[in-house]
């Protein structure tokens, strides 16, 4: 009976130390910034570690030459870049918190953060 309370106890123990991790990698993850960017860098759109939208700098010629498909394509071509890059770097910080915790499951469960895929440095979106 002992051993199954020690047990419980060690568990308990784990899931704290991830619930202060998970309050630290948070706090990293809102002053990560990263950039997502098309039309050879016309557009660019900067995203925060927690996949939140930050700002969008817009070449002045691509406005003034009035093609906004062009523009809303790009803008969402780099907004999608700017996302999966944040995505990338949540992963690299999730994957972090785990080292030295030993719960079952838990190795399995933050694989999938750490598969996420990437889009390449594509500009020309």
């Amino acid at each position: 009976m002992f051993k199954g309370l020690n047990g419980l106890m060690q568990a308990v123990k784990q899931a704290q130390q991830i619930q202060g991790r998970v309050g630290e990698i948070q706090e990293k993850l809102a002053a990560v910034r990263v950039e997502g960017s098309a039309g050879g860098g016309m557009v660019t759109v900067e995203a925060d570690g927690q996949q939140r939208l930050v700002s969008c700098r817009i070449e002045p010629s691509l406005v003034a030459g009035g093609d906004h498909e062009m523009l809303e394509e790009l803008l969402i071509a780099a907004s999608n870049q700017a996302l999966e890059r944040s995505k990338e770097a949540a992963a690299e910080a999730m994957s972090g918190m785990v080292e030295g915790i030993d719960l079952p499951g838990l190795q399995e469960s933050m694989s999938q953060f750490n598969g996420l895929s990437v889009t390449g440095d594509d500009d020309d979106q």
